[in-house]
């Protein structure tokens, strides 16, 4: 199972989709509100060079917003 981090906000429509979405496919997460976490916000804006959310983590490999196919391929999820 490959290691996921979500980087997030609660009032984010795609954040919650994000989440839907790993959760449908019993996807084991980190979730990391960086309206509320600063470190994880500086975490996410250094690796991605940005503040926009969601940000998902496969691995080492990141996704910026909610790339459902993408992420589908990372995860090895059928659709």
């Amino acid at each position: 199972m490959p290691k996921v981090k979500v980087y997030s906000t609660k009032t984010c429509v795609y954040c919650n989709a994000l989440k839907e979405f790993l959760n449908q496919h019993n996807i084991e997460y980190q979730n990391f509100d960086v309206g509320e976490d600063e470190q994880a916000r500086e975490e996410m804006i250094q690796k991605t060079g940005q503040m926009g959310v969601p940000v998902i983590e496969i691995d080492d490999e990141i996704v910026i917003g909610f790339d459902k196919e993408r992420i589908a391929n990372l995860l090895g999820i059928k659709e």
